[in-house]
């Protein structure tokens, strides 16, 4: 076992691939941290049945793992929410995931609760994408994160990237006026095709996603590949930096601060692993 620092919140701005566990099923944690996700989310809400959610709050921990641990709670409204408002506070993981979220007040009120533990805002209704830039902006909120199944289900649409477009979209949008990181894309649902996956995941970074949420060891490597920067982009992004100052031409295209921009951004994706790395923050099992 470890006993793991607290998570700064811009540690949380890097997660690109956190994976789901039951939190009712602590023999999976370690497992989890080792399965080369850079987070784990303990899943107090979908992946608990009613009965067992007292259960689980009694089985959670951070011990485990040096990872950020991220504690998804039930939505507010529900009859667990108290609850797992408290076993929050007493776990003091590196933040807390508020599904449904709709309403900025609530997520006021639950900052208020839960002191200086961050959130993390999952937007999966047609309210809460209409709300999302103004969740955004609550102090305490570092990450928007999108539900997209459940936002499917509450549309009556389907999951499909052409449907879910406006929403990625907004999402991206919204972050970006809030200055947050972009934000978490929502799962694929299927386990066992890689591929899928991996196009979800290269969509998502496409559209200024900045991660994915993964509910099977399977889906990490390819999420972590496709928000990687590739090593044309990183020799790309140093060739430009290497141009000089002002507009000029590379490989017949032109280059000037915005592009130079970009290419700065490329080279601290790059370096984003190796600083992880340098800091202690790795999957190796603790528990």
């Amino acid at each position: 076992m470890v006993t793991p620092d607290r998570i700064a919140p811009d540690r949380m701005a890097t997660v690109r691939a956190p994976l789901f566990v039951p939190a009712n099923r602590p023999e999976r944690f370690a497992k989890a941290a080792a399965s080369g996700a850079d987070a784990v989310i303990l899943d107090l809400e979908d992946a608990v049945a009613p009965t067992a959610k007292a259960a689980a709050r009694a089985m959670l921990r951070r011990d485990f793992t040096t990872l950020p641990v991220i504690l998804r709670i039930n939505a507010a409204g529900t009859a667990w929410h108290a609850d797992d408002l408290a076993a929050a506070a007493a776990l003091r993981p590196s933040a807390v995931m508020v599904p449904k979220a709709e309403a900025p007040d609530d997520l006021r009120r639950i900052v208020a609760a839960l002191a200086d533990i961050p959130l993390v805002a999952l937007v999966e209704t047609a309210r809460g994408l209409a709300q999302c830039r103004a969740i955004a902006v609550v102090p305490g909120v570092i990450r928007l994160a999108f539900g997209s199944v459940d936002f499917c289900a509450d549309l009556r649409c389907a999951h499909t990237p052409e449907v879910l477009l406006p929403a990625r979209s907004e999402l991206v949008l919204a972050s970006r006026l809030a200055d947050l990181p972009g934000p978490l894309d929502g799962v694929t649902t299927s386990l066992d095709d890689a591929t899928e996956t991996a196009r979800d995941a290269g969509r998502a970074r496409d559209l200024g996603m900045g991660g994915k949420l993964c509910i099977h060891p399977r889906q990490i490597e390819p999420v972590l590949a496709a928000f990687a920067p590739t090593a044309e982009q990183i020799d790309w992004a140093r060739r430009v930096l290497a141009s000089g100052d002002g507009a000029v031409q590379l490989g017949g295209t032109m280059v000037d601060e915005p592009v130079r921009q970009r290419a700065r951004a490329i080279l601290a994706e790059a370096a984003a692993p190796e600083k992880r790395r340098a800091a202690g923050f790795h999957g190796d099992s603790a528990g």
